[in-house]
């Protein structure tokens, strides 16, 4: 019998990516959430109609493969140029949201938005169609620890000129985006990621170069840290889960890519971090009812179970170091 049970969560921040690898990875995403976002940096990226039906198509036989019920939700990137009749076709399609990456921020946006002003009229349309901004806020021209904060400008400006539009910041890592988000309008949420809740720079490379811990934006120190776990655990609606789960190849993750794989063990990793935070009973509305709610999804009906159950964290999954490979564990997640 679980310790804990709460409502089936929701991953509102998933890299899923393609091939024959892609099985795999959804199959683990499925097995503790009932519903997830899928990221579109794919290659072609997901920013027309059609590509995102035929990845919705794909999705959903790796899900029926695995033998769950999980449901993905799907977004498209925006990209520069793509114009208002893409952006309405995405949503007719069924996108609930649009990514925006920054050019150069992270892995597979060389095609991304070098000049805020340049999606305007996407934006535009984005918010007429009622569809959400999924906005990864770092400044790549920014030094590394920097690039959080040096981009929350730019999101204040959108803000201000698209005064009807929804916005997720995606994986906070600062506490001076926690502020932000705070100081923003109700239609401005965040996301925060298990790892940056449950780790810092130091894991990275304390003793050693870790490069499992390596991510965009970069995990950083405690102060931070601290402040992203008060945000998670004080019940404000305005903060919710997304995994940002980024699975590589071996090689790939050596060469220095960046991103966490992080779907196996996040929900073990938020149960401990609530749980030291004295706020257990706070984890469900965090992964389970505040992104639903600002995505306006139905709650998932099923449940997921969360027990006092020890287990190591192998150094291999799906052909992928898992995030906190090596490590104990205190809590074990499975569907009820």
């Amino acid at each position: 019998m679980a310790d804990l049970e709460i409502r089936l969560p929701d991953d509102f921040h998933v890299h899923l990516r393609q091939g024959q690898a892609m099985a795999a990875y959804v199959a683990r995403t499925a097995a503790h959430f009932g519903r997830f976002l899928a990221m579109p940096n794919v290659v072609p990226p997901l920013s027309t109609a059609g590509s995102l039906a035929d990845y919705r198509l794909a999705v959903t036989a790796a899900v029926a493969a695995a033998g769950f019920d999980a449901e993905p939700v799907m977004c498209f990137k925006l990209l520069p140029g793509m114009g208002r009749d893409a952006v309405f076709a995405c949503a007719a399609a069924g996108a609930k949201a649009g990514k925006y990456y920054p050019a150069g921020a992270t892995t597979n946006s060389s095609d991304g938005i070098a000049d805020p002003g340049s999606v305007s009229d996407e934006l535009d349309a984005m918010e007429a169609a009622g569809l959400v901004l999924s906005v990864h806020a770092e400044d790549p021209r920014s030094p590394a620890l920097e690039r959080e904060a040096a981009f929350l400008p730019v999101v204040d400006r959108m803000v201000a000129h698209h005064r009807g539009l929804r916005i997720v910041v995606e994986h906070l890592s600062t506490a001076a985006a926690v502020d932000a988000v705070k100081l923003w309008p109700e239609r401005v949420s965040a996301t925060i990621s298990a790892h940056h809740l449950a780790f810092t720079i130091d894991d990275m490379m304390g003793d050693r170069l870790d490069p499992s811990y390596f991510c965009r934006p970069v995990l950083k120190g405690a102060r931070d840290r601290e402040a992203l776990v008060q945000a998670a655990t004080a019940g404000s609606p305005r903060f919710f889960f997304g995994s940002d789960s980024a699975p590589h190849p071996p090689a790939a993750k050596a060469a220095g890519s960046a991103g966490c794989y992080s779907s196996p063990v996040a929900m073990s990793l938020l149960a401990a971090v609530f749980e030291a935070a004295g706020r257990l009973d706070r984890l469900e509305a965090f992964v389970s009812e505040n992104g639903a709610r600002f995505y306006g999804l139905p709650y998932n009906t099923g449940k997921l179970g969360l027990s006092r159950s020890p287990w190591t964290v192998p150094s291999e999954l799906d052909g992928v170091t898992p995030l906190a490979a090596g490590r104990l564990l205190a809590w074990t997640a499975a569907r009820l």
